[in-house]
């Protein structure tokens, strides 16, 4: 009995998780991808895919958590053992935006279902780093803003998720986006633009 049990949960967990990766696939492919879309693509019954969410924002919320999961994973990752503030700033942003821009149209549908406020509780943790990495810059000289850090946070914030809706927008080419991103981070700091410019180029080759 046990063992069966034991089957039956892996079953439903690797349902689980394919259901959320095809969601993933179909969502950035068509933003109005309905349930039964979803439940087709993942070679499911409709029955299955409701089993594990009981409705499409529930789907899309967790597909939001496991994307603010993933960007902290990678800003933790790329700021790790770099002391200059300019430096971990821009590591952060070119690694947050590798994973950011698998999710820039998530992030679209997440306005509308999970809302902003949500997102913004989700990345807490990941806006109190930068704080603290932007307040080092600022004590230090390396970074000049009339902002304080917290509002200085902030604004990168939205100034990533911004540059995403460009990129949705075809204002901006994806392949030229995190370069683009870390850049426009540093320079809203009061980095120079042409040390900025250096910088990022130095990272990125």
């Amino acid at each position: 009995m046990a063992a069966m049990t034991t089957s039956s949960t892996s079953r439903a967990d690797a349902n689980r998780r394919r259901i959320l990766d095809v969601a993933l696939t179909e969502l950035l492919r068509d933003p109005d991808a309905s349930m039964d879309q979803i439940a087709r693509a993942a070679g499911v019954v409709r029955r299955t895919v409701y089993g594990h969410f009981p409705n499409r924002e529930a789907l899309i919320s967790t597909l939001v958590d496991e994307a603010v999961r993933a960007v902290e994973a990678v800003h933790t990752a790329a700021r790790a053992g770099v002391t200059d503030p300019a430096e971990a700033v821009a590591r952060s942003v070119l690694a947050i935006w590798d994973i950011a821009d698998r999710y820039r149209l998530l992030s679209a549908l997440a306005q509308r279902t999970v809302t902003m406020q949500g997102i913004r509780e989700r990345l807490g943790p990941l806006r109190r780093e930068a704080v603290a990495h932007l307040q080092q810059g600022l004590d230090s000289g390396v970074f000049a803003s009339p902002l304080p850090a917290p509002a200085l946070a902030y604004v990168q914030e939205q100034t990533i998720f911004a540059l995403m809706e460009a990129v949705n927008d075809g204002l901006l080419d994806t392949r030229d986006a995190g370069p683009a991103a870390a850049v426009t981070v540093l320079t809203g700091a009061g980095y120079p633009a042409g040390r900025a410019a250096e910088l990022v180029e130095r990272l990125n080759s």
